[in-house]
């Protein structure tokens, strides 16, 4: 690993709640042509989410086999099709779609027959942070938090990170 790699490379230079805010500001830094290729958005508090869709039956465990074998099927038929010589290569990929969806229900309901009604609902997760921070290396932050600061004039949605060393600051009048 390189050391601008490594985060104790970079400092804080602005928080922010969302992710776009971040985005934003970066892309403002780059407005400004500053080297944004010293800049990184780093998510803090990482929380894994994992949303509930549904039951998984044994009905639908077949539905969703058949319809990933139908893919491959289709896939498989294609290339043979392209490859076979023939008047009808149309029946060809016909006949793969049909024995992939086939294939491909049975597999999906041995693999949920597997697992034992251990974990017989569909969900979807992802990682979310509940807040972004702006960093640029050590040698340009001082930089960045000035085009930060004289930029995005909006309060509500930023919030200035103490750069260090820190500096005793006077309170804002609004």
């Amino acid at each position: 690993m390189r050391p601008a790699d490594s985060l104790t490379a970079y400092e804080p230079v602005a928080s922010y709640g969302t992710y776009e805010e971040a985005q934003r500001a970066v892309d403002h830094l780059s407005d400004q042509r500053f080297p944004v290729e010293h800049t990184k958005i780093v998510g803090l508090d990482l929380k894994l989410v994992e949303n509930v869709l549904g039951r998984l039956t044994y009905l639908r465990a077949a539905g969703m086999g058949a319809a990933s074998g139908a893919w491959i099927g289709l896939l498989i038929g294609l290339f043979l099709a392209i490859f076979t010589p023939g008047r009808f290569p149309f029946l060809l990929v016909l006949w793969a779609l049909v024995w992939g969806a086939i294939a491909g229900a049975i597999f999906g309901l041995i693999g949920h027959a597997l697992t034992g009604g251990k974990r017989d609902f569909l969900s979807s997760s992802a990682v979310v942070a509940n807040r972004y921070e702006v960093m640029a290396t050590t040698d340009h932050a001082a930089e960045a938090h000035r085009l930060l600061d004289v930029g995005l004039s909006q309060p509500a949605q930023t919030q200035q990170v103490p750069r260090t060393p820190q500096t005793p600051q006077s309170p804002q009048q609004f």
